[in-house]
């Protein structure tokens, strides 16, 4: 079975930087572009980040650009994303989620499978 299990959310006061991981097992992570999704309390699940499945071509939502960097090691099977210039906007709970192909997709609908999530709160 596919599963990904998302580690690293917490609080943390306005400007401060949390680095999130995914550790994904039951299928060949190399071969699938990986990503990574938000949904604040009351709002609709959007879109942060995805990578490629070398990690090489990363790409961003145009609200996380410049301050968040996704990665991968497909050697340990791992996705990060490491948040910097963290705000209140970016509270939300974080989803990794496993594209249904290798290249960079920011659609969810080219998603297939999602984990359970873990919680990130800005608050000062």
């Amino acid at each position: 079975d596919v599963q990904l299990q998302a580690s690293g959310g917490g609080l943390v006061q306005p400007g401060g930087s949390l680095r999130l991981s995914c550790a994904a097992s039951g299928f060949t992570f190399s071969s699938h572009a990986m990503g990574w999704f938000r949904q604040a309390p009351g709002k609709r699940r959007e879109f942060v980040a995805t990578i490629n499945w070398r990690g090489d071509h990363p790409y961003y939502a145009d609200s996380v650009n410049g301050r968040f960097t996704i990665s991968r090691d497909n050697v340990k099977n791992t996705l990060y994303l490491q948040m910097n210039s963290l705000n209140a906007e970016d509270t939300a709970v974080y989803y990794c989620s496993r594209a249904r192909f290798g290249a960079v997709v920011s659609a969810e609908g080219e998603y297939d499978s999602w984990g359970r999530g873990t919680q990130v709160t800005v608050s000062s």
